[in-house]
């Protein structure tokens, strides 16, 4: 579809005309992308856009929702387009750290000597779905916290560092549900994102029912290489951002904290995001301005993204939930001060 995924490859970005450059060839590659996995994915084009913001900002994602929405299909068709090795991992309550780190086995030689030889497990991948990842115990959950933020992990006291680039999307079911233990809020603020997946609007699972019940199905190929991917990542990392929209991600974040705002909302929080969420809006700003073709973020990128960046981040007193006040709310309270 697209040739040689290395053959379009964004060029080095040493100036401010590299820059330029290397953000136009880069976004006509990103809309290559966005339009294969449309091909898949019906009726989710937001979720699809903030799922490729998280990548191309370095991070990881956490892709909310109930089951039947297409989020595991996401994620294969993501690996797919991007060109990364991707694999999957099926969280249940008996999974246990070594079945994702991998462990090491004593061998015998030859000459009868011992030895322990480390398997990896599939926590060494470029893209790693973690298939609903509240399923499983926290001691189980809290195997990925080192690799999602170091990109290593140590297992008998031995480094091994994970593939470049790495990245968890993974998909959670809602914790009403039974079966489901909720997510450490260390862990939590490791992922760049919370997305929500919301059901599809009518057109769009009309569209579905013909396109999935046929005799074939539409396939995806790849688009970008794991090189490409990596180059737009630091061109992400230098784009410019002026300073209304600094002063507007530290605005928004610094009020969502309590005894920052009035004394009504110092009420309703039980405790805020951390600088790591201003740091999260600075790059997914940047990172959502390239895939929608632009040069640099504004304030409109900041509130687009206020939500899927702070939601995890903070929670709220069992007053305000008492009084029907929920996380959402209270950062659209905070994102009319910044707009």
């Amino acid at each position: 579809m697209a040739g040689s995924p290395a053959a379009n490859s964004p060029i080095s970005a040493n100036s401010d005309e590299d820059i330029v450059a290397a953000a136009d060839a880069t976004a006509a590659r990103l809309q290559q992308v966005r339009a294969a996995i449309g091909t898949v994915i019906f009726g989710q084009e937001d979720v699809v856009e903030k799922a490729l913001v998280t990548v191309l900002a370095g991070g990881h994602a956490l892709l909310v929702g109930v089951p039947g929405l297409a989020k595991t299909k996401l994620v294969e068709t993501m690996g797919t387009v991007l060109g990364l090795d991707a694999r999957r991992i099926q969280f249940t309550p008996d999974l246990m750290p070594s079945d994702i780190l991998g462990a090491e086995v004593l061998e015998e030689g030859q000459d009868g000597a011992r030895s322990f030889r480390f398997i990896r497990g599939p926590i060494f991948s470029q893209l790693l779905m973690a298939d609903e990842i509240n399923r499983a115990s926290p001691r189980t959950q809290s195997a990925l916290l080192q690799a999602m933020q170091e990109h290593h992990v140590t297992v008998a006291g031995v480094r091994h560092d994970l593939p470049a680039p790495f990245h968890v999307l993974a998909t959670q079911n809602p914790l009403e549900q039974e079966g489901t233990y909720p997510l450490p809020e260390a862990q939590l603020d490791r992922f760049l994102m919370q997305i929500d997946v919301d059901y599809p609007d009518l057109e769009a699972e009309r569209r579905m029912l013909f396109e999935t019940t046929g005799d074939s199905e539409a396939a995806v190929e790849g688009i970008l290489d794991a090189d490409t991917l990596m180059a737009a990542q630091r061109l992400v990392r230098r784009m410019p951002v002026g300073d209304s929209v600094v002063e507007a991600i530290l605005a928004l974040v610094r009020a969502a904290r309590p005894g920052a705002s009035d004394g009504e909302t110092d009420q309703q929080i039980a405790w805020g995001p951390g600088p790591r969420a201003s740091q999260a809006l600075m790059l997914t700003v940047r990172a959502r301005a390239l895939v929608q073709g632009r040069l640099a973020p504004s304030i409109d990128d900041v509130i687009a993204l206020a939500r899927p960046v702070l939601q995890h981040r903070m929670a709220i007193t069992f007053a305000a939930r008492a009084d029907g006040i929920d996380v959402g709310s209270l950062i659209d309270r905070f994102v009319q001060k910044v707009g």
